[in-house]
């Protein structure tokens, strides 16, 4: 435990990474789809970029921070919000300053510009909140609870494992997982991430899990994956949002890890609109209200299927099978 000769911010800060941009000489700039971005894992992955040889990349980060930071009459003043990009290898260290996006709030966001070159392959992304402290300027009263992985080369957005996969024989399985032996797959959200388990009892599964390439065995495991992605950002936000803290005049708040930052990353989707901290209050409130939670099902689905790249996935499907039969009847 670290002792600071000075008074510290009590409470949680988080961080998260909205959207990422590359850019190459003499190119427009390209946006990277969510594929990239892994919430669960804190993870960017610059190798998704179709332009390969970018030269700069751009994360846009927001960060949420306790509103004890900005009230009147604490310990410290000058309050700054500072993203911080470093690479031990290359010894390189980036910083960018947020902006409050409303007078005295809790949210901040902004951007971060980081070389290439700066990367040789991963490097940790965090906040640090700094204010003056007993007249010193350039105090770290806070910082960031998780911080974020950028991996310049790397095609999966991952630390180890997006989320945990265990392929099982459900029907010898955990006596929980006996119940569902005639489905493919059941996803458990209650752990420290999310587990999905495959059924290898399940006719054909372990076939298509194993297949690759653009044969008809390949195309099905795209679109299966993509399903079962899907599934998994289902679970993980109902996951999330039944496990809100209340503070005393009913607000909600996020909770710690990574089921805070799936909400952060769906709650756009869900509730178009509306600042992050309106959408989490919308949301609470048509849950545990008489009206309203069924209505928003279709927007979280939405969400999910967005993030998980069910319509591309299903389109490549469709193109691909469309394919292989006019090669057959040729």
């Amino acid at each position: 435990m670290k002792v600071f000769p000075y008074p510290r911010l009590r409470g949680t800060v988080s961080l998260r990474v909205d959207a990422v941009k590359v850019k190459a000489p003499q190119q427009p700039r390209e946006q990277l789809d969510s594929r990239a971005r892994s919430v669960t894992e804190r993870v960017v992955a610059l190798g998704l970029a179709e332009t390969e040889d970018w030269e700069t990349a751009t994360l846009t980060v927001s960060a949420t921070i306790p509103s004890k930071a900005t009230e009147p009459g604490g310990p410290w003043s000058d309050v700054v919000v500072v993203a911080v990009l470093a690479d031990r290898t290359t010894n390189t260290r980036v910083t960018s300053r947020l902006v409050p996006e409303s007078e005295g709030g809790r949210e901040w966001r902004g951007e971060l510009r980081v070389l290439r070159a700066d990367l040789f392959e991963r490097g940790t992304l965090t906040v640090q909140v700094v204010a003056t402290v007993d007249g010193v300027p350039g105090r770290i009263i806070a910082e960031a609870t998780d911080d974020w992985v950028v991996d310049a080369r790397s095609d999966a957005p991952v630390r180890e494992e997006t989320f945990d996969i265990k392929e099982v024989g459900f029907a010898k399985g955990p006596r929980w997982l006996q119940n569902f032996v005639d489905v493919p797959w059941i996803v458990n959200a209650s752990g420290k991430l999310p587990t999905v388990h495959i059924n290898t009892d399940f006719e054909g599964m372990t076939d298509v899990l194993n297949a690759e390439g653009r044969g008809p065995e390949g195309l099905v495991n795209e679109l299966m994956v993509s399903q079962m992605a899907a599934d998994v950002w289902i679970a993980v936000f109902h996951s999330a949002i039944g496990d809100l803290e209340i503070e005393d005049d009913g607000t909600p708040l996020y909770p710690y890890g990574w089921r805070g930052e799936v909400l952060r990353e769906m709650l756009p989707d869900v509730v178009p609109d509306r600042t992050l901290e309106d959408a989490l209050r919308e949301v609470h409130r048509r849950r545990v209200g008489a009206t309203g939670w069924t209505e928003l099902q279709p927007r979280i689905q939405y969400a999910a299927m967005r993030r998980a790249g069910v319509p591309a996935a299903l389109t490549e499907t469709v193109r691909g099978l469309d394919k292989l039969k006019r090669e057959d009847e040729a």
